[in-house]
Order: C-alpha cells, then sequence, then structure tokens
C-alpha cells in the first residue's frame, strides 16, 4: 500500500465526500442499530475490491452463517463465484476449528489475532471486516475494556491492512463519548434509520470522523437500488 492510497466505498456520490475512499491502513468503525446495512455496505465495499481490482479481502462474521451471508449478498446482486479467488467469508465455526488447531493453550482472543496474522502471511489480504465487535468482545471475555481495545487497535493497525470493525452501538452513543472505540478507530462511519413522517423511515448515512480527510459530517439518504448503493442529500423531513 502506498501512503496516498485510498480504498473506494463503491457507494455512488459518498467517495466524493471521503475525498475518494478511505485512507489505508485505517481501523473504521461501521456503526449503527440493527437493520441499517452495516454488514451489507461492508460487504460491497470488499465485493467490489475484490471485482474491481483485484483486491484480496477477508469478511470475518461471528454472528451470520456463511452460507446465510453469502444468500443475502447474491439475493443483492453480489454473486460469490464471481470474487471467490479474492474475497474470503470466514464464520465463527470455521474459526473456532482452526483455532482448535493452532491454540496451544493461549486465551481466545490470542489465537484469534493469530489465526488472522496466519492468513495475513498466506493471502496478504489488502482488507479486513469484523463483524462484528461486539461479539468479538463477548468470546474474548474482556475485563479491562478499556486496555484491551487499545492494544485491539494497535494491533489491527499492525496487520497493513484497510481494517472494517462492524459495531452494533448508536452512533448517538459513540458521539457522547461513552465507548472507547471511537477514540481509537481512525474513522466512524454512521448510519442509522430516521423516521420522517408518519408512516415512512429513511436510512442515513454519515462520516463521523475520517482522519487524513476534510469530509463533510452531514447526514445522507442511503439507497439501494439495481445492485448499487448511492446517497442523496437528506430529503427534508
Amino acid at each position: 500500500m502506498t501512503s496516498n492510497e485510498r480504498f473506494k466505498t463503491y457507494v455512488e456520490g459518498f467517495d466524493k465526500i471521503l475525498e475518494g475512499g478511505v485512507p489505508a491502513g485505517h481501523v473504521v468503525l461501521v456503526s449503527g442499530t440493527p437493520g441499517t446495512m452495516k454488514s451489507s455496505l461492508t460487504y460491497y465495499m470488499l465485493y467490489h475490491h475484490a471485482k474491481e481490482n483485484g483486491k484480496t479481502g477477508i469478511y470475518v462474521t461471528l454472528e451470520q452463517s456463511r452460507e446465510s451471508l453469502v444468500r443475502q449478498m447474491e439475493k443483492m446482486g453480489m454473486k460469490a463465484k464471481e470474487v471467490e479467488d479474492k474475497l474470503n467469508v470466514l464464520d465463527l465455526g470455521l474459526i473456532r476449528k482452526k483455532l482448535k488447531q493452532i491454540s496451544g493453550g493461549g486465551s481466545w482472543m490470542q489465537v484469534f489475532k493469530s489465526y488472522l496474522e496466519n492468513l495475513k502471511e498466506n493471502l496478504k489480504y489488502d482488507l479486513l471486516a469484523i463483524d462484528s465487535l461486539d461479539v468479538l468482545e463477548t468470546m474474548a471475555d474482556i475485563e479491562n475494556r478499556r486496555t484491551e481495545l487499545f492494544y485491539l487497535f494497535e494491533w489491527l493497525r499492525g496487520l497493513d491492512a484497510t481494517v472494517l470493525l462492524i459495531s452494533e452501538a448508536s452512533p448517538e452513543k459513540i458521539l457522547e463519548g461513552s465507548f472507547d472505540e471511537g477514540y481509537l478507530s481512525d474513522g466512524i462511519i454512521s448510519l442509522k434509520m430516521q423516521v420522517v413522517r408518519d408512516v415512512e423511515t429513511q436510512r442515513r448515512i454519515r462520516c463521523v470522523k475520517m482522519r487524513e480527510t476534510n469530509h463533510d459530517p452531514s447526514y445522507f439518504s442511503l439507497l439501494f437500488s439495481g445492485g448499487k448503493f448511492q446517497v442523496t442529500k437528506v430529503i427534508s423531513e
């Protein structure tokens, strides 16, 4: 990776807001409550980099099975066979099997890190997505959250990859400063469902923070149609 390299989100209109995309090597939170399409948007980014640029990506799903995730993405027009040599989807079941082989008595977090480090050596992946931070914390049985999150983020930066870390925390909670990951991350992309009028909701996206980027912090409407994500100016409520 070059110091000036950026990874496009492939969301029409959003990359312009990000001065071309996410800076290479950043650790970025993709946050939002359930139903805001965090996983779909993150997978979409890895998928298109695999398809258009030949970039290798790893998508780690700790909640949903690989089969379920791939079926969901296929319905959105993202065909797994088109990127099968570049985009690897790993679920918790597969990871657990691998961890038994390399555990050596270490903690879950230690062997999880070792597994991803081994994959980095073997596959030389450019993009890593972890879905989600909340489940990773639960699995790791974190006791001192502030300290252990600090070391987790430092370790992620040391992978020499661009990392998308999905979080179930609402944008409001991250923005109020009660979540350490908001400070530790290099960027925050937040999604939310906004009620407009009495019978309609809009899915919205906002770049809250992106280091090395002069970005617009406003909310935009996030639309998905014809297999593509795009943003538009927010329709007045």
